[in-house]
């Protein structure tokens, strides 16, 4: 039997755009799903608002990346994709109660030896187009042949980085059981390898496995933490996702500051699970 493919004429493909409203029951459940204590992210009397996880766009971003693996005929190799990669973007965080408008776009496809890596650039604009944040989120579906050869339509950083900065440990993040059920309620992120037994088991995975958006966010809330790093400085987080968390876990934290970037890796039980993960940082406004 043949392998399943992949043509690469699904490139180009476009889905949008889908709007959502920001409120803030959101943005408080988001950082209560991943443990944060810091007041800010609950705070609905502050000036502004609470604040967003430097990760929340990977909620709204969901809807319209469901929408495009329908679209581009990807859903029948739903149970064989893996999250790659991620590169975030931030121009300006999203704020509570304001309409934001999510597009995406295949812009990238090729063959690699476990399988067929797709890139979708997802664009959110807020009311007037005000560009909000920019994802490049790169998925691997296992065992899937491409027909047609590489294809590739607008620039990106496809190949995450090395870090420069030599990375201590700074700590390490519990796991529990219930994580991927409770994250998959805050975020609105519903994919049932995370939560389903019987379903992960059938796409061939071992057990249900922690997401990958939320195994990024909890380390960039760790070393953010640990390197003298503001959640309102951060304009792009990227990673590549090189392992599975299986819960419960305990995930072990790598990271280091080197001016404007924190550079950071993740293990679960010796094995990275998050690599070449940066944060990069602006200055704060006086």
């Amino acid at each position: 039997m043949s392998a399943p493919s992949i043509s690469s004429d699904v490139v180009g493909t476009e889905v949008g755009p889908v709007a959502q409203t920001i409120d803030a029951r959101w943005l408080m459940a988001y950082a209560a799903a991943l443990g944060e204590t810091d007041p800010r992210y609950y705070d609905t009397g502050a000036t502004g608002g609470v604040i967003a996880h430097p990760l929340f766009p990977v909620c709204y971003e969901w809807p319209v990346v469901l929408e495009m693996r329908e679209r581009a005929n990807l859903a029948a190799h739903y149970p064989r994709l893996l999250h790659a990669q991620h590169d975030l973007v931030v121009h300006r965080a999203p704020r509570a109660g304001e309409l934001l408008q999510s597009t995406a776009r295949v812009i990238a496809a090729a063959q690699r030896a476990p399988g067929v890596f797709l890139v979708t650039r997802c664009e959110t604009r807020a009311a007037g187009g005000e560009l909000v944040n920019v994802s490049d989120f790169g998925a691997l579906y296992r065992g899937v042949a491409l027909d047609g050869g590489d294809r590739q339509i607008e620039e990106g950083s496809f190949a995450i980085p090395e870090t420069a900065a030599t990375l201590d440990s700074i700590g390490e993040i519990a796991v529990p059981a219930t994580l991927g059920h409770v994250y998959s309620e805050c975020a609105r992120i519903w994919n049932p390898i995370h939560t389903d037994l019987a379903y992960a088991r059938t796409a061939g995975l071992p057990g249900i496995i922690l997401h990958g958006t939320a195994t990024l966010a909890l380390s960039v809330s760790r070393a953010l933490a640990a390197c003298g790093g503001n959640p309102a400085q951060v304009r792009r987080v990227r990673c590549r996702f090189s392992g599975m968390v299986a819960m419960p876990a305990t995930l072990e934290v790598h990271a280091a500051r080197l001016g404007g970037e924190i550079g950071f890796e993740t293990h679960c039980s010796g094995t990275p699970v998050v690599s070449r993960g940066s944060v990069m940082l602006a200055a704060l406004e006086v």
